[in-house]
């Protein structure tokens, strides 16, 4: 059967698209660009074959589509910039395939100015084709909720390079969803994503704060947000946590721009020391209850960046096992997701049983509110138990 679509990074952006096309009936081929290919299991992969998807490794497949989608990571590199070089190796593995009148479209986290500046010369370069004329070129934010177990489609934001681009581009993920929305262009499309982004990044630590200076106050947080997203309208609730993980990088245009988003490298400065606060409220917990950090038994549940996900990228919990280590506890953990797991080089221990492993701990710390936790039956074992999702019931358990 031949196929109408290429995903090529079948990765966080990538695969859910892959999903999503499938479920439309479009026939498509995926093609990994890392270790991402072995992220489906056995029996979704049998279940998207039987409607049209084929995971491939021959670059060769590439050249047989209508229309093509990079969706490779961008991870932030040692430097805080974002890191193109999947992307880039994906766009020099298309090229050499690139046929006239196919649509390509990126959907990585990128910058603005990535698409025309970064992309298109090596696509072009490749192929020998140019972009607005013998093929069409896009950008598309990638809109996905991992775990979400809504599964209607996202309205969809497509910005191309020439009017005719977009218009391509929005016919494909017409497709896909009810709503298409057509931006001014490739750069507007791209900062439609920085916006997006930036909002999460910067909301939750206006919440992140809040937490520190309610404790200290002595006031519910929680309570407050509850009581506030009564408000119909000027407020959207966001929660405090124990750090931000996931996916989305945030990006404050330093080097960039002229000047920099002041805001959200402030709240990244916020979130990057959340997991030393959970260490810190976890060590003043202890002293509370005449136990020193040094020596006492923690577990750890949910080591994962968001609930019932596998996906550990950027989870603060790696940062709260050395914090805890550095301080000379014992750490081990629980996650459903997670069957084995390594800090500084060295396995973490696993707890088989949950709640004999919460009531043997000194300190529970829950991270990530997994489905199939008890959270009533887990405040009733753990001889001391810190909520930092604030997720448990009231006065079962410390919270952030």
């Amino acid at each position: 059967m031949p196929a109408d679509l290429a995903v090529i990074g079948l990765g966080p952006y990538g695969l859910p698209l892959a999903q999503a096309a499938v479920a439309a009936g479009i026939p498509t081929i995926g093609y990994a660009t890392g270790p991402e290919a072995g992220s489906l299991s056995p029996a979704e992969l049998r279940r998207m074959r039987s409607t049209g998807f084929r995971p491939s490794t021959d670059p060769a497949q590439l050249g047989r589509v209508r229309t093509g989608v990079i969706c490779a990571p961008t991870p932030r590199g040692a430097d805080g910039e974002l890191d193109l070089g999947q992307v880039e190796a994906a766009a020099r593995t298309l090229a050499e395939r690139l046929r006239p009148h196919t649509t390509v479209i990126l959907e990585s986290p990128v910058l603005p100015g990535t698409t025309e500046d970064l992309l298109r010369p090596i696509l072009e370069r490749g192929s020998g084709l140019r972009a607005g004329r013998d093929f069409h070129l896009a950008y598309s934010p990638s809109r996905t909720d991992p775990g979400n177990r809504d599964h209607t489609p996202a309205p969809r934001v497509i910005g191309g390079l020439t009017p005719a681009c977009t218009e391509s581009a929005a016919a494909f993920y017409g497709r896909l969803t009810d709503k298409v929305v057509r931006a001014r262009g490739l750069r507007e499309a791209e900062a439609v994503r920085l916006l997006e982004t930036n909002f999460r990044h910067v909301n939750i630590a206006l919440v992140n704060e809040m937490a520190v200076v309610c404790h200290e106050l002595g006031v519910d947080l929680w309570d407050v947000i509850r009581c506030a997203e009564t408000k119909p309208f000027g407020f959207q609730a966001f929660r405090p946590g124990p750090g931000v993980g996931g996916h989305g990088v945030p990006q404050d245009l330093t080097g960039h721009a002229s000047r920099g988003l002041r805001m959200v490298e402030l709240a990244q400065q916020v979130n990057e020391r959340m997991p030393h606060y959970v260490v810190q409220r976890a060590a003043a917990l202890l002293n509370e209850h005449g136990k020193s950090a040094r020596g006492a038994r923690v577990l750890l549940l949910g080591v994962t960046y968001k609930a019932d996900l596998a996906d550990q990228q950027g989870a603060p919990a790696h940062e709260i096992a050395v914090r805890l280590m550095e301080l000379g506890a014992s750490v081990s953990y629980h996650d459903p997701h997670i069957p084995a797991w390594h800090v500084l080089d060295r396995p973490v221990p696993r707890a088989d049983s949950l709640y004999e492993a919460a009531a043997a701990a000194d300190l529970t710390l829950l991270l990530q509110p997994h489905r199939t936790y008890d959270l009533q039956g887990l405040s009733v074992k753990a001889q001391l138990l810190l909520d930092t999702r604030g997720v448990t019931p009231t006065g079962a358990a410390h919270r952030l």
